[in-house]
């Protein structure tokens, strides 16, 4: 059964489902979808909606082995299938899916396709539950839930590359089942959610935190033998397999449940007052920057310090340095080390009070958010700006405990001033594109791009040291192309790593060349030009306006005053403020020592410039 979208389509429309096998229906009834090749390009299509797919995304997810001399032409006929299967779209009579730099790209509302309901109905919960509104919460998360008709795209995975998004999807289902799972738990409803959490573990049996659910959901449903088996066996498991023992946040649950009895009736809370640790996975790749990683753990281990801004151009690391630092600092904050991400998936900024509801259920802090609904916010779930309430629970929080707290890609100040620690033992580190100078006092990390020797390290960690090594001058030419940004050298690494016959001085030839660079830099759906074009969307348009016309003679070996003058058509001082201002952004570079504003030599990063001399050029569509 295909469930019909949540915004009734107008008549005529296709609503397409990917949560299950592909499929789609026009007025009720079942489309023919074209032969298998066709269904894989309208998969890759779906599956990145609004955003554009690279040809090599979808030659490779088409003939993932030897492409035929004629997979261009057959993409076209497959893609122009796609069209007349979509039909136009808005009032002008657009095609839907249309070519352009960066590749092809499909225009699909939410009402037309499941994941992107699915994607807006869990982000709606969440924000319910962060606010405080915990039934509201578990409503809007288990209609995501009730889209998934069986596993994604279960009829086309023998392509790795739909096979791929197959696996993000049903990751992202995980995520929900589980804030869905504890939001009804904490509701008292744990009932629900038991045999569904029993299924999901034998899938998964090493996810900590389905394990956790699913023992809170057995203990409030007074199966206490049950609960502790499951403790039980997951210590088991995780000693044979990995060698390792269960987090300390599950053991301080474990050890609740045997001291409390049923009376306990322990719920999602129980656990994240338990002070364990909520951190992505430690960075696998992570490569070099062994001076900044040493800096940062030693300002973390001293008592004096408890801010710390990590800074640098898009790509640079910043998120990745941070989380190194966090994983290694174990014994350093016995009340936990906890991730939070202050922008949304789209890029824009979350408000205080949704930040800090999210801190206070993953540190266990009893913060109250006031909230209001903005005029035609998303879902009628965003939140309002923090109280002075919840912002003085928060500040007796953090006095009291020794916490690690990451406010990951801070686009302002006014973002985090609050959320900072005016006393007591916790630490706080930011990741910010710009330099916060509105910040005091806090201890600043910029970083620069990596050396020659950390960026070979790296590109030979994913494409193998013995590949390097057959061409250490091409691969040099690699990473100096890249500007050294460790996203820039990842994403090429994979993408030689899949085109194993590719020679590196082919590929260097190709990033050597400035209108194309940015077309290289793509691997799968990580794309460095959508990178920096994020990058670019948070500046002012003043800055915009200035570091199109500083891109070219940055990309001749950096600019001076005299050229920024030049550049600008403006004077001394104003030059000096637009330059400052574009430091202050993260989009110019300047000498670390102390020099005058005459004789210094600012920098653009090489991938920045490329893609303000985009825009610059009118290349690139308004992001």
């Amino acid at each position: 059964m295909i469930r019909p979208p949540a915004r009734p389509a107008t008549a005529g429309a296709v609503y397409f489902s990917l949560l299950g096998p592909l499929t789609a229906v026009r007025d009720g009834r079942p489309l023919p979808l074209g032969p298998r090749k066709q269904r894989l390009v309208l998969a890759t299509l779906l599956s990145r909606p609004n955003t554009p797919v690279p040809l090599d995304v979808l030659t490779d997810a088409v003939w993932p082995d030897d492409p035929p001399r004629t997979a261009r032409k057959n993409l076209q006929v497959y893609v122009s299938a796609a069209r007349a299967l979509l039909g136009s779209t808005g009032d002008d009579g657009r095609d839907r899916v249309v070519h352009g730099c960066g590749g092809y790209r499909l225009t699909i509302g939410e009402g037309e396709l499941d994941t992107l309901r699915f994607r807006s109905l869990a982000r709606a919960g969440r924000a319910a539950g962060e606010r405080g509104d915990l039934r509201t919460a578990a409503r809007l998360l288990r209609e995501a839930l009730d889209l998934w008709e069986g596993p994604p795209l279960n009829d086309l995975r023998d392509s790795t590359g739909v096979a791929e998004e197959a696996e993000r999807l049903e990751a992202r289902c995980l995520t929900v089942y589980e804030d869905w799972a504890e939001t009804e738990i904490e509701l008292g409803r744990a009932a629900v959610a038991v045999d569904g959490l029993r299924d999901l573990v034998e899938r998964h049996p090493l996810r900590e935190r389905l394990r956790v659910a699913w023992m809170n959901s057995l203990h409030q449903s007074g199966r206490q033998a049950e609960a502790l088996a499951v403790y039980d066996d997951y210590r088991q498991l995780l000693a044979r397999e990995l060698g390792l023992e269960p987090s300390p946040a599950m053991a301080a649950l474990y050890r609740a449940m045997l001291g409390r009895g049923r009376a306990a009736r322990p719920t999602a809370a129980t656990l994240e007052s338990a002070h364990g640790t909520a951190l992505p996975a430690a960075p696998k790749d992570f490569t070099g920057r062994r001076e900044e990683l040493r800096e940062l753990l030693a300002l973390l281990g001293s008592p004096d310090e408890r801010v710390v801004v990590v800074s640098g151009p898009a790509g640079s690391g910043k998120s990745a340095l941070a989380l190194r630092a966090a994983h290694l600092l174990d014994d350093g904050f016995p009340d936990g080390r906890f991730h939070v991400q202050v922008r949304r998936e789209d890029g824009s900024a979350r408000t205080p009070a949704e930040v800090l509801g999210e801190l206070g259920r993953l540190c266990g802090a009893r913060v109250p958010v006031d909230s209001a609904v903005p005029d035609g916010s998303e879902g009628g779930a965003v939140a309002a700006a923090m109280s002075p309430t919840a912002e003085d629970a928060w500040q007796r929080w953090l006095s009291l405990h020794r916490a690690l707290i990451v406010l990951d890609d801070v686009p302002d100040e006014a973002s985090v001033r609050g959320l900072l620690p005016r006393s007591g033992p916790s630490s706080v580190v930011l990741t910010a594109r710009g330099q916060l100078a509105g910040l005091a006092p806090v201890h600043r990390i910029a970083l620069a791009a990596l050396a020659d020797g950390e960026a070979l390290e790296l590109l030979g960690r994913l494409i193998g040291p013995g590949r390097l090594r057959t061409d250490p001058a091409a691969a040099l030419r690699i990473v100096r192309a890249c500007g050294a940004l460790p996203l820039a050298v990842g994403v090429s690494g994979m993408r030689l790593a899949v085109l194993r016959h590719l020679p590196l001085a082919e590929y260097a030839d190709r990033l050597g060349d400035p209108s194309a660079a940015l077309d290289e830099l793509v691997a799968g759906d990580i794309s460095v030009r959508l990178r920096m074009a994020s990058g670019w969307q948070d500046l002012s348009a003043d800055d915009r306006r200035a570091l199109g016309r500083l891109a070219g003679p940055a990309q001749e070996g950096g600019f001076t005053l005299d050229g920024a003058m030049e550049a600008l058509e403006c004077g001394e001082r104003a030059a000096i403020r637009t330059v400052e201002s574009l430091i202050d952004a993260g989009a110019v570079t300047s000498p670390v020592g102390e020099v005058t504003a005459h004789a210094a030599l600012y920098e653009v990063p090489r991938l920045l410039c490329l893609y303000a001399r985009e825009r610059e050029e009118g290349r690139v569509s308004p992001a």
